[in-house]
């Protein structure tokens, strides 16, 4: 396909001291599709990185970049093969993201606590510090390594009341409360930057995202992919996504067809509050 972007990285092969230059060994790929590239251009400033370990076979783990429309249509943007997550793979797949699909500023990453995803985003001019890019937290992440110092369902409940809380206020009233069962649960969220992984202190950029669930929807539609040989998993890749294309391309002219102006999940909101505001006046 035309605007297609695939990069490949190979590893020479060794005999003994020497080097085979005749042959080399896969190494890592990155690829993306031009409509992927262009679509995201539409979509929420917004994107949900994630890795996936491939079976079988092949010993691989693929990364995946989610993003999401204004219709709430969740679309994947990029993917790589590589060795696992560490530093240089996630370097080599946020690398070729921001040149070739993530261009725009002010953009959003969200992600789990990964070593390799920290030392990936901030190192210097590779485009991934703010105010190019922000980060945050997949919450759910953060409530599970939390879970792991401090036992009992109250505690995680009352970090979750904190964590969704949409007002300073109202942050605060559940973190009093945290700190009244213990201080120290206090002391491991504070060690933690609130715009990481507090709602209030999001400045907008979240559109409501808390977790990395997009990601890990797709990562579950390519299960039954994910233990193909190379070449047949970028196919199926592209496959699904043709047909997704087509499918969600009729959805949208159907709705033109009608006259609707705005996406179907911006409608459903704006009937959801024109009812909330019937009801109030009828009180």
């Amino acid at each position: 396909m035309p605007g297609t972007v695939a990069v490949l990285r190979t590893s020479p092969v060794r005999i003994g001291a020497q080097l085979d230059e005749s042959q080399a060994y896969f190494h890592r790929l990155f690829w993306t599709f031009s409509p992927c590239i262009e679509a995201f251009h539409h979509c929420k400033p917004l994107v949900s990185i994630d890795g996936t370990h491939l079976y079988g076979k092949y010993e691989k783990t693929l990364l995946v970049a989610i993003a999401q429309d204004g219709n709430s249509n969740i679309l994947p943007v990029a993917f790589a093969l590589v060795e696992g997550e560490n530093a240089e793979s996630w370097a080599f797949f946020l690398s070729y993201l921001r040149e070739h699909v993530t261009l725009q500023p002010g953009l959003l990453v969200i992600s789990d606590r990964h070593n390799g995803i920290k030392a990936a985003l901030e190192a210097p001019n590779r485009g991934w510090l703010p105010p190019s890019v922000y980060r945050i937290f997949c919450i759910r992440h953060v409530a599970a390594n939390f879970a792991l110092a401090f036992k009992g369902k109250d505690a995680r409940r009352l970090l979750m009341n904190a964590v969704y809380a949409k007002t300073e206020v109202e942050f605060h009233y559940w973190f009093d409360i945290l700190r009244s069962n213990d201080p120290a649960m206090c002391d491991w969220a504070n060690r933690i930057e609130y715009s990481l992984w507090t709602q209030h202190c999001d400045e907008g950029r979240r559109f409501g995202h808390m977790t990395t669930n997009i990601s890990e929807c797709v990562n579950s539609i390519l299960k039954g992919v994910r233990n193909l040989p190379v070449c047949s998993l970028v196919k199926a890749t592209y496959g699904r996504l043709a047909e997704l294309f087509v499918r969600k391309g009729r959805e949208a002219e159907a709705q033109q067809g009608t006259g609707q102006q705005f996406s179907q999940h911006l409608v459903k909101c704006i009937d959801k509050r024109n009812l909330a505001c019937r009801f109030r006046i009828q009180r």
